[in-house]
């Protein structure tokens, strides 16, 4: 390492985090002592998302950046944060090059949200045992490696030597009949050292947004809508799911972004009709990316009135009845579902499109006070003394635009 020995580092830093049904396992911790880091400057990236405070660790969890005797203005330097006693590392992707050619790279599981599972974050290009993380625990994951190993490229770059490496982590797929999705954070990294007698900044590159796609509308005599709501609870004692549907997006607030496992609160209604005798009832109600309902890929949220057997994060269906204030609560069809991202089919790897919500319904006229409610599992049909009529025409509706953020 003599190479290094009087080298100092650039650091540039690419993350990408991409949004499946997986649960966050704890890990058993590994000894690890944190080395003696060069003193790096970030460059000062603007923030697309509200301020996070990354320095808000537990007690229990705080890991040890840099050595027993770093001052606080030197934690600062090397990106880490300092509680009046000691200097650790905050919620975030922590990257810093050391004097002597080494990468420390420190990976919070609350860098993107659901949390990563810690477990299977890996070196991209390096099978090797030493390669592995260099200690992990219910809440970081942490690599020390030397620059030259675990499959780092090399290249020049005008007075620079430039030192690449990049990891991933895994994430669990659920397959169905006509599309697969997760529901689990994607989290990938690639990063650099630079190595030349200047200081060390970051870089953190953003993914531009697709066009919106086209709306998916009915016609015919009757107006049913499919909306997203968005109320929320300010009061002790507030049942989240009911304050959700007191106040709706409007079509001006699409597109509108979710992060994944997020509730995605779902209501049709029958627009315009005054007849308590109309019962809205929905038939299949499914995601696609496309604004062609017919479009693969596609996941089914209700088959047949009730949640989808299959989906490890199943669809609740509310119910709605008098207690809901409606005027007509027939009229109403409630769900929550948690959001998701469309996988590629062959590669398994996460897609970047928004998801559309899209239903079938059916119109019942109620000729008796008799009339059983659908019931999950097994769906119960109408019994024989309700005339059921169907309606032809405005069976499909859909939601806006819904995109992912992490």
């Amino acid at each position: 390492m003599e190479l290094f020995k009087d080298l100092f580092g650039v650091l540039i830093v690419l993350l990408a985090c991409d949004v499946t049904a997986g649960q966050y396992v704890p890990l058993v911790p590994k000894h690890w002592s944190p080395p003696p880091i060069v003193p790096q400057q970030q460059s000062k990236v603007p923030s697309p998302t509200p301020p996070f405070d990354k320095c808000q660790v537990e007690e229990h969890e705080k890991i040890r950046c840099g050595t027993s005797d770093i001052t606080p203005e030197q934690c600062e330097s090397v990106n880490c944060c300092f509680d009046g006693r000691q200097c650790y590392y905050g919620k975030a992707v922590t990257v810093q090059c050391t004097k002597d050619g080494q990468f420390v790279v420190v990976v919070s599981r609350d860098t993107i949200q659901p949390p990563i599972d810690v477990e299977t974050i890996v070196l991209l290009e390096s099978n090797d045992p030493s390669c592995s993380p260099a200690g992990v625990t219910s809440a970081f994951a942490i690599f020390q490696f030397p620059v030259t190993a675990c499959g780092t490229t090399v290249s020049d770059e005008a007075d620079f030597v430039v030192y690449e490496n990049h990891m991933a982590s895994s994430y669990e797929v659920g397959v169905g009949p006509r599309g697969s999705i997760t529901r689990d954070s994607h989290f990938e990294l690639l990063f650099q050292c630079k190595y030349s007698a200047t200081a060390v900044e970051a870089l953190v590159l953003e993914v531009k947004d697709l066009p919106a796609p086209l709306s998916v509308a009915g016609t015919g005599p009757l107006r049913v809508e499919l909306r997203l709501g968005n109320g929320q609870c300010h009061t002790k004692g507030c049942v989240e799911e009911t304050a959700a549907y007191s106040s709706f997006y409007a079509p001006e607030d699409y597109p509108i972004t979710k992060v994944m496992r997020e509730p995605i609160y779902v209501e049709v209604l029958i627009l315009g009709k005054e007849d308590p005798n109309i019962i809205l009832t929905l038939e299949h109600c499914w995601a696609t990316s496309s604004s062609s309902p017919h479009s693969l890929p596609q996941w089914d949220l209700l088959t047949n009135g009730c949640p989808y057997p299959d989906d490890h994060y199943q669809t609740i269906v509310v119910p709605v009845d008098e207690s809901s204030g409606l005027r007509f609560p027939m009229h109403h069809k409630r769900f929550i579902m948690k959001m998701f991202a469309f996988v590629e089919p062959k590669i398994f790897s996460p897609q970047t499109d928004s998801v559309k919500y899209l239903v079938n319904f059916y119109l019942f006229f109620l000729y008796t006070k008799n009339m059983s409610v659908t019931k999950c599992p097994p769906l119960n049909p109408p019994p024989p003394a309700a005339e059921r009529k169907v309606s032809n025409q405005g069976t499909l509706v859909s939601s806006g635009k819904v995109i992912l953020t992490s």
